[in-house]
């Protein structure tokens, strides 16, 4: 029975590291989209410490792919050292991952406050040319997110590229794909997006927020199971060193 369970956890624990490479390849690409997306609405998230998760989470994943060889590697030749080394590197990680999660709903509560503070300024700062960043980044949102203005189109009208135009007019990336000939005329206000982009940026920005938020649980709690089985090899290795080895079938003296 007990050669059983210590067969089990060896065997569990190889395939744990291979979800251990897996796992760090996608929270890369977490914190690689995090970055990406940051990118395209820093101009309403001041906030650079914002990105701490994704840095943190990055990191975490470039350390499992070399958790995941010294966890092959160890569990194969059951190196006594190699799996002590092995825990503690994973609760390391552990750890780190919770801080992570801690920062993320931080920063996420944060978001509202951030982007009412900033969007504002944004939307005054618009010029309407294409090597403005501030006048790219409203063209990006509002034709991405599929909004118009602060919180509707109204809103337009309290900027200065609206007053300095007098064309009683939005810009074009507030026209809806389906409206033909739309000019941006507040007098067809049935071709704009009638939703504001506040309510949007903030709900899109908690959301990449949750991503990293739920990529962190769910590999910590992989990572428990980990430790759970390392420290059964480890305790049985302690126990009675002459057991089956899970690769060549021999004895460890």
């Amino acid at each position: 029975m007990g050669q059983c369970g210590i067969t089990s956890s060896k065997t569990v624990l190889v395939f744990l590291n291979l979800i251990f490479w897996a796992a760090a390849g996608i929270l890369c690409y977490v914190g690689a989209y995090v970055f990406i997306t940051y990118d395209d609405y820093e101009h309403f998230f001041e906030d650079v410490y914002t990105l701490i998760p994704a840095v943190v989470i990055i990191a975490v994943g470039a350390l499992l792919f070399i958790i995941g060889l010294i966890g092959c590697c160890a569990t194969i030749r059951e190196s006594r050292c190699g799996l002590a080394t092995f825990v503690i590197i994973l609760m390391l990680v552990f750890v780190t991952e919770v801080v992570v999660v801690v920062l993320g709903y931080i920063y996420r509560a944060k978001v509202e406050e951030e982007v009412n503070h900033s969007i504002q300024k944004v939307y005054n700062e618009y010029n309407g040319t294409n090597t403005d960043a501030p006048s790219r980044a409203i063209d990006y949102v509002q034709r991405q997110l599929h909004c118009c203005g602060i919180a509707n189109y109204s809103d337009w009208r309290n900027t200065r590229w609206f007053n300095e135009s007098r064309n009683n007019s939005v810009p074009l990336s507030c026209c809806k794909p389906n409206a033909s000939n739309c000019t941006g005329s507040l007098s067809r206000p049935g071709d704009l997006y009638p939703e504001g982009c506040e309510a949007l940026v903030v709900k899109k920005l908690k959301e990449i927020m949750m991503y990293v938020i739920w990529a962190a649980l769910t590999f910590a709690a992989i990572q428990m199971l980990g430790m759970l089985c390392a420290c059964v090899v480890l305790c049985r290795r302690g126990r009675d060193p002459a057991y089956e080895l899970l690769i060549t079938g021999g004895t460890y003296a």
